[in-house]
């Protein structure tokens, strides 16, 4: 009986970043059916986005319950990894994949560039997991926020296919995979300390993602992301 007790705390959190690995298949699965109408009069597009943030929810809530179970591991960290790289790398990257193949039919080859988002988002994480350096400051942009840049871009991208020119999209798809394995120094999203000087910089964040998303709606999360990269670049991380 104890065996099974201290299998079931062991695993409980492995389970939890499964259920990350699922909500990021299915947001790939939607994806295929991005302008198909699905639940609610969704579109497959935004089904997917649902699905990303759902992962986002089972990523916070894994390690939150490995540590209140006391339960973490070398496996869990590498499970954690693996499914990240589906929902965070290949299911925004496939989303942005299938609208470019329906908004520039004479040049898909372009929609395969895609692919760099979650191959530099695996380095991304490989690199993550080997350096002990990293854990209040980030080197490089972290895979959850370019997931976060790439919801806020494809939702405008839907709505506005016909003004966005096919080098802007690629130019986007090589900086912000270059930016996930460069050297930039950037500061850590989660609010580590509540005093408004020490964290004056994740203050200003949340405004501009509040502000964003009110006048843009989801397309702001794209407009955090860029204001937060040029934030760590123009700022010294300690």
């Amino acid at each position: 009986m104890n065996a099974l007790l201290t299998s079931i705390k062991n695993n409980t959190a492995n389970a939890v970043t499964c259920c990350n690995l699922l909500s990021g298949a299915l947001a790939v699965i939607a994806s295929f059916h991005c302008f198909d109408t699905w639940w609610w009069g969704l579109q497959g597009y935004q089904v997917a986005f649902i699905w990303i943030a759902a992962a986002a929810v089972f990523d916070f809530f894994d390690g939150f319950t490995a540590r209140l179970l006391h339960a973490s591991s070398p496996l869990g960290k590498e499970l954690d990894s693996l499914s990240d790289s589906v929902s965070f790398g290949l299911a925004p990257a496939l989303i942005l994949y299938n609208m470019m193949l329906q908004a520039y039919p004479l040049q898909a080859w372009a929609a395969y560039l895609t692919l760099l988002i979650p191959v530099f988002g695996i380095l991304r994480l490989a690199r993550f997991n080997t350096d002990t350096r990293q854990g209040t400051v980030f080197t490089g942009l972290a895979i959850p926020a370019n997931a976060i840049f790439w919801i806020g871009f494809t939702n405008f991208f839907a709505s506005q296919p016909d003004v966005m020119p096919l080098w802007i999209v690629v130019a986007l798809i090589v900086v912000l995979s270059l930016l996930m394995v460069c050297n930039l120094r950037m500061f850590s999203l989660k609010l580590h300390n509540l005093s408004l000087k020490a964290a004056w910089k994740q203050y200003a964040i949340i405004a501009v993602f509040l502000a964003s998303v009110i006048a843009w709606g989801v397309s702001g999360l794209a407009c955090t992301i860029l204001v937060y990269i040029i934030l760590s670049a123009c700022t010294k991380q300690d």
